[in-house]
């Protein structure tokens, strides 16, 4: 498994307009988009090669809901950029890490993406994420 660098820092939010001022208001840094993603909304905030990515549930009682009742807001999740996903998901299984789902899905800015479970990295989700050539 190759890792490319840190692509983003989820950040579990009630709100993606009233913490995009924190990073907007307050810091020199600009929020250049946002998008749904299944039941969650996205928003990103580019810091170099790397961002900042405001994560919001839709519903009120959607994942990203649940997990700030249980924690409150804040640090979700890290997530590195990988060349090959499908062959880190394979090498990780090999390994016996466990993994919050079977097999890659797509996630935001037409990445696919998988989650490794937090019991395997001592409480730290974190997330593999392979981007399209164009992006």
């Amino acid at each position: 498994m190759k890792i490319k660098r840190l692509a983003h820092v989820g950040i579990a939010v009630k709100s993606i307009d009233e913490v995009a001022k924190v990073y907007t208001d307050l810091l020199p840094l600009e929020l250049t988009s946002t998008e749904p993603v299944g039941e969650l909304r996205t928003g990103f905030i580019p810091i170099g090669e790397t961002n900042v990515e405001l994560v919001m549930s839709t519903e009120p009682d959607g994942t990203m809901a649940k997990f700030i009742d249980k924690k409150g807001e804040g640090v979700h999740h890290l997530a590195f950029e990988v060349d090959d996903i499908d062959a880190a998901v394979e090498e990780l299984k090999a390994k016996g890490v466990p993994l919050t789902a079977e097999k890659p899905w797509k996630g935001a800015h037409g990445a696919r993406v998988m989650f490794l479970h937090p019991k395997a990295t001592h409480g730290v989700l974190i997330e593999l994420c392979q981007y399209p050539e164009e992006h």
